[in-house]
């Protein structure tokens, strides 16, 4: 009804504002992430020991342009059931109220908010990180190449795990378990 009011002329216009505002968001290409070549792994600190621990499930949907990393989006989802420290009692120990609160919180999700050119050929990724129900803003460098038709992203976070209540009542105690956790990721997704 409203095209009917308006001359062809402005209509024209109309069609190609509307195809420019489109064509950034259509310049990212959405991939499948290869979940078989793809891994979280975290490093914490048990009494000044280094431990290295596996979320061996999550999901990727990456959006990736190439020539305009700013048109680019990632949203990652952890299944925190599946975080893996080699050994099935502590496997399940990490899963109570205290930890990850598994039965409450079944995720932990990572959203871009923004993506950007940074220096050494790596790109700035700043996005909202939600563990156990609690939100902060993080960034970090991310490394992209290129693996035959798939792209690599790799990067590394470090976070405070008392920041998102990883590790309460008496484990809140940083001398036992450090409050650094340092989160790596491999994500390696084709068109």
């Amino acid at each position: 009804m409203f095209a009917q009011h308006l001359p062809g002329k402005s209509l024209r216009w109309l069609a190609i504002a509307a195809t420019a505002i489109a064509l950034p968001v259509l310049a990212a290409t959405a991939l499948k992430t290869d979940a078989a070549k793809s891994k979280v792994t975290i490093t914490f600190k048990q009494m000044n020991v280094p431990v290295d621990a596996q979320f061996k499930k999550f999901t990727a949907a990456i959006n990736y342009d190439a020539a305009k990393p700013e048109n680019s989006k990632a949203n990652v989802d952890i299944d925190t059931t599946s975080f893996d420290l080699g050994d099935p009692a502590y496997n399940a120990e990490v899963q109570k109220k205290e930890w990850f609160n598994t039965a409450q919180f079944p995720k932990a999700t990572f959203v871009s908010t923004q993506i950007k050119t940074g220096a050494a050929g790596k790109l700035d990724v700043t996005g909202k990180l939600t563990i156990k129900g609690k939100s902060s803003d993080v960034s970090f460098p991310l490394t992209v190449k290129k693996e035959g038709n798939a792209q690599v992203f790799e990067g590394t976070l470090p976070i405070k795990r008392l920041t998102y209540g990883i590790g309460d009542g008496e484990w809140k105690d940083t001398s036992i378990v450090a409050d650094e956790v340092t989160i790596k990721f491999r994500v390696v997704a084709a068109p």
